[in-house]
């Protein structure tokens, strides 16, 4: 994340502060999710650890998703322009995964623009964060947060 949030450029001191900022991180995750105490959350533990999320707007969650998710956005603006467009969100998401058409990235993008969204020319901080607390907290498969990473693939 350094490198990213410097723009390709190398920062000891930004280094040092993300490396203090991920241990606290990783202590609150770890406190909400290792129910066993073993210093590592399994997949299972993760799962769980996400039932404190369900329904909840983004100013309910636990402090280390808001900051884990505002840093996620910080990372994705690249241009740091204070929104997330287009060209953005198909860089983010070429990232993850493989597609087989621009079309697929646009269509999902376009999903989770409203009317606001589209004035504003992207997504903003403030909306970014409603719809990952969408992502993480409304078990409905056909929420539009759900294309917040990209197109969804049935998997069967």
């Amino acid at each position: 994340n350094t490198v990213i949030e410097t723009k390709g450029k190398w920062c000891a001191d930004k280094f040092k502060k993300n490396q203090e900022i991920m241990a606290n991180l990783w202590a609150e995750i770890a406190e909400l999710a290792d129910f066993n105490k073993d210093g590592e959350v399994s997949v299972d533990e993760f799962k769980k650890g996400l039932e404190c999320c369900k329904g909840k707007s983004y100013n309910d969650l636990p402090q280390a998703f808001k900051f884990f998710i505002d840093s996620s956005f910080r990372t994705i603006d690249i241009d740091g322009d204070g929104s997330v467009g287009i060209d953005e969100y198909r860089t983010d998401c070429v990232q993850r995964m493989a597609y087989k058409t621009i079309e697929e990235l646009d269509a999902s993008f376009n999903k989770l623009l409203n009317d606001d969204d589209k004035k504003k020319g992207g997504i903003t901080l403030d909306r970014y964060q409603e719809l990952y607390a969408q992502f993480i907290g409304n078990p409905d498969e056909n929420c539009n947060a759900c294309h917040l990473f990209g197109p969804l693939t049935v998997i069967e």
